[in-house]
């Protein structure tokens, strides 16, 4: 078929229509991944038996397998793992896998982003908390949470900037976001070159903006 722009222009509404999904999964992954990233870090750092060990094996899991097969592992495997406990989620919506596998992939990159983050921080940072009198907790939370923070903003743009990318694997599962809606309106009229330009256009200004916003944040946080 001859590329034609005027396809371009009337698939882009129709496919940004449907980009709140993709954010979504992004949102949830941040916010989500984030949390578990720290719960598997601190795990790591302060030693703790047992989780300590189930945080590396997860870390070593999510890193080393590709996001399609984590997907797949979720929705076959989740199930299966919550069933014995008396918890049916078979008919629960793709969507909510897709959340839960992308929540899990960020927050095994971020666990080690998160772990370096923590370990930059001087060692006489601690020794300060200490000497006013603050506990192993309130040190994280007054003193090393703070300082890591801004370390870990360039790599967490990063981060969600590639998850961003990535989500356009979620179409696999059958949950319908700007690709998927890009590939049916495809293969309806059989311009599919024009359609998958408009989700690129999106991707692109977006993974633009994630990339101006944690600059933003890296320079405000870096004069204080």
């Amino acid at each position: 078929m001859r590329f034609e722009w005027k396809y371009v222009f009337e698939y882009f509404p129709k496919i940004l229509a449907f980009l709140p999904t993709t954010l979504l999964i992004v949102a949830v992954a941040a916010v989500f991944g984030l949390l578990l990233g720290a719960m598997f870090a601190i795990a790591r750092i302060e030693k703790i038996p047992v989780l300590r060990e189930i945080s590396a094996i997860a870390v070593s899991f999510i890193r080393g397998t590709p996001i399609f097969i984590q997907l797949f592992v979720v929705y076959y495997g989740l199930p299966l793992l919550l069933l014995p406990l008396g918890v049916n989620i078979m008919r629960t919506s793709k969507l909510f896998f897709v959340l839960v596998a992308y929540a899990f992939n960020v927050g095994g990159f971020a666990s080690e982003m998160i772990r370096g983050a923590v370990l930059s921080v001087p060692r006489s940072q601690w020794d300060a908390a200490y000497s006013i009198g603050l506990g192993k907790a309130e040190a994280y939370v007054r003193v090393i949470v703070p300082q890591s923070v801004v370390i870990a903003i360039p790599s967490t743009g990063q981060l969600l900037t590639a998850a961003l990318s990535d989500t356009a694997l979620a179409s696999a599962m059958g949950v319908v976001d700007a690709l998927e809606r890009a590939k049916q309106l495809g293969d309806h009229s059989m311009h599919k070159l024009e359609a998958y330009m408009d989700v690129a256009f999106i991707f692109v200004g977006f993974s633009f903006l994630f990339d101006r916003f944690f600059k933003y944040l890296e320079r405000k946080y870096a004069k204080k």
